[in-house]
Formats: C-alpha cells, structure tokens, sequence
C-alpha cells in the first residue's frame, strides 16, 4: 500500500512522461542499493546486481550515478542540494554560525517522509563501511566548496564578532572555518543520530544538531 509520503506529488505528475520515468529509474536504483548493500553487504554487491534487479543497462546507471558509493550516498546529496537552495534564501543576519545552523534546521524540516528512510538507511550504511565514509566526507568537502561560493556571493566582510554585515565583498578565511565548524557539529549529530535508536525520527535529529552547535566553543 502507497503511503501518503510516497505517493507522487502534483508537481511530478505534471513532468512530461519521459522525466517521470527517470524520476523512477532513479528511485529504484537508490531504494535497490540501500536494500542490498544493507542485506549483502556494500563491498558483496555489485553493479551487475544493482543493474540486473533494476533491469537496466550499466550505461543506463552510469547516466544516474557515477559509482556504487554514489547511489548510496543519494540521499545525502539531496539533503544538501536543499540546504544550498535554503541558504540561498535565507536571511543573512546575525553570527554566521546561527544563519547555517538555521538553514540546517529547515533543509532537514522540509524533507519528506520517503527521503527521511532513505537517508537513515544511507547513514547506517556510512557507519560501518570505510568507503561509503570515505566518500561522504569527499562529498562534504565539495559542498563547503559550494556553501563558500554561495555565502561569499551574498555577504560582506565579517565584523569582530562573526557577524553577517550588509556591506559587499568577504573574509573567505573566516566563513571557510565556520563552514569546518558547521560540518564537524552536524555530522557528530548524525553519528549519534545513525548510532542511536534505529526508531529516531527527523526530529531527534533537529534535536542532536541544536546540542551539537551548543557545544561548539
């Protein structure tokens, strides 16, 4: 039976069929790697066994994904891409580390039920395996990458007490550290988040990351 969550909303329904197809050969792809990586094993799974249950040809996974540990880690990929579009929006005033911890909060309230499992099976998946770990972190730094980019666009140079000024131009070297900072407190969160009860919901994970940020010096 569909659940609410997983039912398809308006706006996909409206995408030309094509689209809505490769909207489902994508989901398939990521909800069959989850499930046997988590049965199998990450390194017993291969490509043939992903494309096989699929039924689709690696050059046809290859348009989706550019590995094994990127299908895994899709569900990470999407959370970020929201906070970017949240950061994008937000209202950049006050100490810097509040504005990300904010965006945070939202991206993470604005992600649906079905991506919610997703991402605890994703992070389950990244606690005990060494290359799905090693991927993330190359995936969090290439998202700093991107934040910086975005922020140094947006605000001026930071004041004495890391506040977010209205006046052009940016101390790169000051957002860089609390970009470091930001990452190092959410992903202790996630740790004990995907370590934790496996019944933890989104909202302990709100909860983990507000204690995680309180705790930073």
């Amino acid at each position: 039976m569909t659940t609410a969550t997983e039912q398809t909303e308006p706006s996909e329904r409206e995408l030309p069929l094509r689209e809505r197809k490769r909207l489902r050969t994508r989901r398939a792809l990521v909800e069959t790697a989850l499930a046997r990586y988590t049965r199998d094993g990450f390194e017993h799974t291969t490509l043939d066994d992903l494309t096989d249950e699929v039924e689709i040809s690696k050059r046809t996974f290859f348009r989706y994904f550019a590995s094994k540990e990127d299908v895994a880690l899709a569900p990470e990929k999407e959370f970020w891409d929201a906070f970017l579009g949240v950061l994008a929006e937000a209202e950049l005033a006050g100490p810097v580390l509040d504005v990300l911890h904010r965006s945070l909060v939202t991206a993470l309230e604005r992600m649906d039920g079905v991506w919610e499992r997703r991402f605890a099976e994703s992070r389950r998946l990244v606690e005990r395996t060494p290359a799905l770990a090693a991927h993330s972190l190359q995936h969090c730094a290439e998202t700093a990458d991107a934040i910086l980019e975005l922020l140094s666009a947006r605000i001026g140079p930071l004041v004495a007490d890391d506040t977010l000024p209205e006046a052009p131009g940016t101390d790169e070297l000051r957002l860089r550290i609390a970009l470091e900072i930001m990452v190092a407190a959410f992903r202790c969160a996630l740790h004990a988040w995907s370590t934790g009860p496996a019944d933890a919901g989104r909202a302990e994970l709100v909860t983990l990351t507000g204690r995680a940020f309180a705790a930073v010096p």
